[in-house]
């Protein structure tokens, strides 16, 4: 008897609270805007934040509920993935810039000085915590595959001179590997620049050729070689204005006259430090690539 009565007094509760949820999740409930699954599902599902909001659900839910977002911000997905979230959300169509990530620095293992020989985690971070990284020169790429490993669309892997290669076939210009560098030697560019600096040291010229044979001495060679003003010398290192060595260039003299080759032609997938201005790979103001990314 006092079994059944258990029974029927968990049966009547179970039956109470469960209607009073029913009622709530119907009085509660909040109605979820379906063109934000459908964005979802057309997003490249990287996750990578390069859009500015917290994965790419999160990218879907503002992109259709907040006018102010853009339909361009996915890089990942491009042309095709903004033009089909302006068809969804109703928005003006943007375009996206192309970007790529480019390494800028060349000190392989046999160019760069090492300090010591670093056998702690194999990360970059890591390194970088201990007295700066194995490398004399602060600047550099450490080495350890961070940003490799950080990349979610595999387009980076690293080569067995201690540098990493990009293939510009794979790459999204998400900036997951920029946001992961401790050294900060990677950027995204437009991939029809005509010219890149291998180099990312402020260090004085005496200082930086010691510990690095391709780094940049600052020496303005090419500043004073280019006719189009497009280089600059700031803290003992070229900086190129992209905008205007891809609008006005058409034959970088910059390269010959850079003594350490630090300059060099933008040819992707290459390792830096290797490209050559006169190799068949190369050809100005459209330049082909050879389909070889050392992948």
């Amino acid at each position: 008897m006092t079994t059944l009565f258990i029974f029927i007094v968990m049966t009547g509760l179970g039956l109470t609270f469960g209607l009073m949820l029913a009622i709530a999740n119907n009085k509660l409930a909040v109605e979820v805007d379906p063109r934000i699954y459908e964005v979802d599902d057309i997003l490249p599902k990287g996750q990578c934040g390069a859009c500015g909001f917290a994965g790419c659900l999160g990218y879907a839910d503002a992109v259709v509920k907040n006018p102010d977002v853009p339909v361009n911000l996915c890089a990942p997905g491009k042309e095709e993935v903004a033009r089909k979230i302006a068809t969804i959300t109703g928005k003006a169509q943007s375009s996206i810039e192309k970007k790529v990530a480019s390494i800028k620095c060349a000190g392989t293992l046999d160019k760069a000085v090492r300090n010591f020989e670093y056998v702690g985690i194999q990360g970059c971070v890591s390194a970088n915590l201990l007295q700066g990284g194995s490398k004399v020169c602060k600047y550099g790429c450490l080495g350890y595959g961070t940003c490799v490993k950080a990349c979610p669309f595999h387009a980076m892997r690293m080569s067995p001179e201690g540098l990493p290669l990009i293939n510009p076939e794979k790459c999204t210009g998400c900036g997951k590997c920029v946001s992961a560098c401790p050294r900060h030697i990677i950027e995204l560019i437009d991939p029809e620049s005509m010219v890149r600096v291998n180099c990312s040291s402020f260090d004085k010229p005496s200082v930086s050729r010691q510990v690095c044979q391709v780094s940049c001495i600052g020496c303005a060679q090419c500043a004073k070689q280019c006719s189009h003003q497009a280089i600059k010398i700031e803290n003992n290192l070229a900086i190129i204005d992209k905008t205007i060595c891809i609008e006005e260039c058409y034959d970088p003299v910059c390269l010959s006259k850079c003594p350490t080759k630090a300059i060099r032609p933008l040819i992707f997938g290459l390792l830096p430090g290797t490209e050559n201005e006169n190799s068949d790979n190369f050809i100005y103001k459209g330049y082909e690539q050879s389909g070889i990314y050392y992948f």
